[in-house]
């Protein structure tokens, strides 16, 4: 699956430390990503499917346990609970 960010989601970026604020403009608080969370933010796009953020990550971070891409695919679902994603066939509807 494709996702893209929500256009709902206002997002400030802190260029030193490596993390995002999102803030769907529906909810009350913002949420914060870190680490390779943020680093999952960032390969949202719209272009790349789930197996090439998971072949990214994979490539930027050591997966020494085989638990990256359960991780990432109950982290994609928690994103998109939180309306901060949507898939990129939703987006154009």
């Amino acid at each position: 699956m494709v996702w893209k960010h929500s256009g709902l989601v206002a997002e400030v970026h802190s260029e030193s430390a490596g993390r995002v604020a999102l803030l769907h403009l529906d909810a009350p608080q913002p949420v914060i990503l870190t680490g390779p969370a943020e680093a999952v933010w960032q390969l949202i796009d719209g272009r790349r499917d789930e197996a090439e953020v998971i072949a990214e990550l994979q490539a930027q971070f050591q997966d020494t346990a085989g638990q990256l891409a359960v991780q990432v695919e109950a982290f994609l679902a928690n994103l998109e609970a939180q309306r901060l994603i949507e898939t990129a066939d939703e987006a154009g509807k």
